[in-house]
Parts: C-alpha cells; structure tokens; sequence
C-alpha cells in the first residue's frame, strides 16, 4: 500500500474515531440530564440478566423465526467486524492480511467462517426488507413509522447488504490474485464461500481486479466508519445500548408500581401528625412534565428502543383502536430529549423553549388510554419500561394539572372524604350493611 493511501486513512479512522466519541459524550450528557436513580443492587443477577437477555436474546425466541433471523444478522455483522481489527492494521501499517502469515491454515477457516455469517446477514436483512416493504407486517407499518424512522430501519438494511456484499467480492477479488501470482497478495488457503466465486473473474484483466479489491476494500471499511457514526444517531443504537439497558433493567415483580414516597408521607404525616418533621421541605413537583423530570434510566430506555413494535403489537388499548402506541411514548422521549440536549449545544446550557414532553409530545388521550397492564414491558425484548414513563406523566397530569376526567377526580373526592370510592360516608355504609343483613 502507498504512503498516500497510509496518510488518507489513517485521516479517515482519526476522524471517523473523533466524531464518534464526540457524539457518545453528547448522549452520556443527555442520559444524565434524567434524575438521579441508584441501581447498584444484585450484581449476579443483573449480569445474568445482561447475559441472557442482551447477549442471548432471550426474550426474542418468544417468536421463533424472527429471533433466528436477528441473530443471525446480529451476531454475524458484530462477529464479522472483528475482521476490521485486521483491516485497521492494515491501513496503518500498508501491509494485507498481516494475520495470514502468523494463523496459517487456521486463518483462512476464520474468514470462512466470517463468509458463512456474512452470507447469513446478506440473506436475513433480505427477507427483513420484503417484511417491511412488501409483506407490510402492521407492527413495521404503523403511523409513527411513517417518515425517517420507516426510511431509518431500511437505510440501515441496505447498508449491512451492502457491507457484506462488499465483503465477499473483496474476498473474491483477492483470491483471485493470490491465483495469479500478484505481488503484495498474501498466499492463503481457499476460503470457504468465495473459493468458489473466483470463476466470476475468468477472462479479466489484472489490474481491473486489483482496482476493484482495492474499491470494496476501501469502501467496506469507509462504510463501517460512516455506521460507527450513523449508529448513534439511528434506532441502531440498542446494538451497543441493550447491554447496559439490560443490566439495569427493574428486578422487582413486574407488576409492582412505584409508588410516590412524597404522597405517601403526606398520609403518613396527616395520620400520625406526630411523626412529621418539622423541618421537612415540601417537594417541588409532583410526576414528570418534561424529559429532565425522568430518571436517567427511562432517558437511556428512550435511546434503547429498537422500534420493533413488539410492545404495541400486544397493547390492548392499540389493539382496540385507541391512540396509544408504547412504542411511540419512547420514541417521543426520545425526539424531546435530542431536541433538548440540541438546545444546549446551540446555546451552550438550557434555554425554555416552551415545550415539553407532555402535551407537545405525548397526548393526554394517548396516557389515558393506558391500563396498566404491563403487557408492553413484558414484550420488550432489552427490557425497556414505557409505561413507567407513562406513570410518571399521569401522575403530573393529575396532582400538578388536576386534570383528570370526572370519574377520576369524583372518586378520588369519595376516597378523600368517605376513605372509600363510593359517595356514602362510612356510617351509611355500614346502614347499608345492616339493612341487607
């Protein structure tokens, strides 16, 4: 390899590392702009859950067929890529297969290896397009699809063809070369899938091979520089995100709500007066409005969801024709805190831009609709919680807005002043008891 291509990319791996990094700090940053929430219990079992769940994908064979299909194209494209290592060497040091020489047999088994997974991701994210495009599964279909995220899933498909595609002709190309005798081509064993493409290549000259390994070489390796960078600004980014998600996913029974600590003093202090601190500091808001109200956790959930629709497909309120749609709950999370985190670049630190997560993003119909029936946490395959968010915007709407329907507020006024959801005083009720009797 020339000195030049050495210095160019050399430049392109600088600058492809540079703005990676620079967008991670930003979406570290916006992830701490959620409240505090320590989640350092139960070590083993978190890893555990990180095992299973992130890396095995556990709750993904709930279907079978689509499951092996992601895992395949998953594991093949994060597998193949330890390839780029090599490549990364190569570019800095103008050598060509510099593992060749030191792995012997056993390397040309490793990228055949390589090719089998490749040729399973060219075929899954294959049958994954005509899903989404041609067979139009509802759950890939639906109106918050409609626009980039649609045009986001299928980008990133037709990316990863074109990567593996590039992959399997550079190979090509080169054993071709090794087979004519080209200097600078390392002498290798055949590889497994392209030993058997070479024919493609009969009656062409050398250096129109040589140009075009040289061209998918540079173009597969500019291609994982432009994903590294795409990645964190697509729902791709549970690719690296379902990790961590995974780890600090809840451990407490699914059903268990969190309760509000405040409100629950509140009773505790009107009941036993005695009890209550004198110094004690009343809280300053009740819910979330905005995203900065939400734990760092339901921030990093929001940059977790995978927009597979898993969670809608099974909402009973979805099911029945109403607007709510959990998958649309974290993917406005997630446009208000970029939107929010773009605020501060611009101006350097918050400036009220007059919105806010609730109302301009998420409907009061949307969280009405909501029953609670955790179907949408228990769907999601990297454990991801809409409906804590969900929670936690009613609980504004309601104790910061009062605004309930009338059902809501009336029964709320019978429990307040009767202790009971009905509108009869306990001595009524017990009337009533006697009278039945």
């Amino acid at each position: 390899m020339h000195i030049a291509q050495q210095l160019l990319f050399i430049i392109c791996a600088a600058a492809a590392i540079y703005l990676f990094s620079k967008k991670v700090k930003e979406l570290r940053r916006n992830i701490l702009l959620g409240r505090d929430e320590d989640i350092s219990d139960n070590k083993d079992k978190r890893w555990k859950n990180m095992i299973l769940l992130a890396l095995g994908q556990k709750k993904m064979f709930k279907r079978p067929v689509p499951a092996l299909l992601h895992l395949a194209v998953y594991a093949g494209f994060i597998i193949i890529n330890i390839e780029i290592l090599e490549i990364f060497i190569d570019g800095i040091s103008g050598q060509h297969r510099i593992f060749a020489p030191l792995l012997g047999g056993f390397y040309s088994f490793v990228i055949g290896f390589f090719e089998v997974l490749g040729a399973l991701v060219l075929v899954g994210c294959v049958i994954f397009l005509i899903r989404r495009n041609w067979l139009k599964l509802r759950r890939l279909n639906m109106a918050e699809l409609d626009g980039w995220p649609k045009n986001d899933a299928n980008l990133i498909l037709i990316t990863e063809v074109v990567l593996m595609s590039l992959f399997l002709i550079m190979n090509t190309a080169d054993l071709r070369l090794q087979q004519l005798g080209v200097e600078h081509y390392t002498r290798t064993e055949p590889f497994l899938i392209t030993q058997h493409l070479t024919g493609m290549f009969d009656g062409v000259h050398v250096a129109a091979i040589e140009a075009i390994e040289r061209i998918c070489w540079w173009a597969h390796i500019i291609g994982v520089f432009a994903f590294l960078n795409y990645l964190p600004y697509s729902k791709h980014l549970h690719i690296v995100l379902a990790f961590p998600n995974a780890y600090y996913s809840k451990l407490v029974p699914q059903g268990e709500v969190r309760n509000m600590k405040e409100i629950q003093n509140e009773v505790l202090y009107m009941m036993e007066p005695d009890k209550a601190p004198t110094d004690a500091v009343a809280p300053t808001s009740f819910g979330a409005k905005d995203v900065t109200d939400l734990s760092w956790k339901n921030l990093m959930d929001a940059y977790s969801c995978t927009e597979c629709g898993r969670c809608t497909a099974v909402c009973p309120a979805n099911l029945t024709g109403k607007k709510l749609s959990p998958r649309k709950i974290m993917m406005d999370t997630r446009d208000r805190l970029e939107e929010v985190g773009e605020n501060i670049n611009v101006n350097g630190e918050w400036k009220d831009d007059g919105k806010s997560l609730l109302h301009n993003y998420i409907t009061v119909e949307e969280l009405r609709a909501c029953t609670t029936c955790q179907a949408c946490v228990e769907a999601c395959p990297v454990t991801i919680d809409p409906l804590d968010i969900i929670m936690q915007l009613r609980r504004n709407l309601i104790m910061e807005e009062s605004n309930a329907p009338g059902e809501w507020n009336l029964m709320s006024s019978n429990i307040e002043n009767n202790m009971a959801p009905w509108k009869f005083s306990p001595d009524d009720r017990d009337a009533w008891v006697a009278d039945v009797n």
